[in-house]
């Protein structure tokens, strides 16, 4: 098999056994792929021993097949090893995004139910199983209690979850009431209670733009950032997915050209390392930085 095909092959595994469901169309786009493309691979997983779940027109792999609890013992410690491993895990400052990342990827073998008891902590977890179950199942569900953060409103809202942002923090969920798929923040959650209800509008179902420094929205405005070592060693930490973004342009100095959902997420970042970036082209993050600092500065 060429290298091409099997790079493919195992990228289309990874999204049929991801925590989201794709049907066909979502996987071709995705993938870059045809339709008739996706299929045959999708056989090619069959005929070599993986059970292929259906719900509804998603399709995924069952993670009971055979095939896939071999490829778990990939994975596999002893349970000396996974103490040391959990505890060199856990010695990582909470603030950083790899530790849970580090969790997520060394229990990703595992039933999702289980996964989100690791990633999730305390009182959540709960919340984050029912929505796994709704979301394998395609049901609605009621987010009861739900704080908004615009105006500190607490009420109970009728949802269609289909989708989490990493680390299970936020969760895209189709609103009937608004008629639009949007975020909402599981630890809000006051509790989730499944419905009987199938989706009603699976094809509005439609993950929005999230940028690199976590903030959603409509809009992609480009911005251009030339960073020093201190602050590009920062971003990277801080926000990972930057670093796709960053490109070296001379000796200690690199330059960070992505897009944006908006000014606050990288607003932040920049405003606390002014002496250690310098905007290239990004009028509406000058501007914003102008606002931040006058409503901010003493005097």
């Amino acid at each position: 098999m060429d290298q091409p095909k099997l790079e493919r092959l195992l990228r289309l595994m990874k999204m049929l056994t991801a925590n989201t469901t794709y049907n066909v169309d979502q996987l071709a786009e995705r993938l870059d792929m045809s339709r008739r493309t996706v299929y045959r691979y999708i056989d090619t997983f069959r005929e070599a021993g993986f059970v292929i779940k259906k719900t509804g027109d998603c399709i995924r792999i069952d993670k009971q097949s055979p095939h896939f609890r071999d490829i778990s013992q990939l994975v596999h410690f002893t349970e000396e090893e996974a103490v040391i491993l959990k505890s060199a895990i856990e010695n990582i400052d909470d603030t950083n995004l790899l530790k849970q990342n580090l969790k997520r990827k060394l229990y990703s073998v595992y039933d999702n139910k289980v996964l989100a008891d690791t990633v999730v902590r305390g009182k959540n977890a709960p919340n984050i199983r029912r929505l796994i179950e709704a979301i394998e199942e395609r049901r609605q569900v009621i987010l009861h209690g739900y704080r908004s953060a615009h105006g500190g409103e607490v009420r109970d809202r009728r949802v269609e979850p289909f989708a989490f942002t990493t680390n299970y923090v936020q969760v895209w969920c189709y609103d009937p009431e608004s008629a639009t798929s949007k975020l909402f923040k599981t630890a809000r959650i006051g509790n989730v209670e499944a419905t009987d209800i199938p989706w009603e509008h699976a094809e509005a179902h439609h993950e929005g733009f999230i940028d690199a420094f976590r903030m959603h929205g409509d809009r992609r405005i480009r911005v251009r950032l030339e960073l020093g070592l201190l602050a590009s060693s920062l971003l990277c930490e801080e926000y990972p997915l930057a670093e796709r973004d960053l490109k070296p342009i001379r000796r200690g100095r690199w330059l960070l050209d992505t897009e944006v959902a908006g000014m606050a997420g990288i607003g932040r970042f920049v405003v606390g390392l002014l002496d250690d970036i310098r905007i290239v082209d990004s009028p509406e993050l000058t501007e914003y930085l102008k606002e931040y600092l006058r409503k901010h500065t003493l005097g």
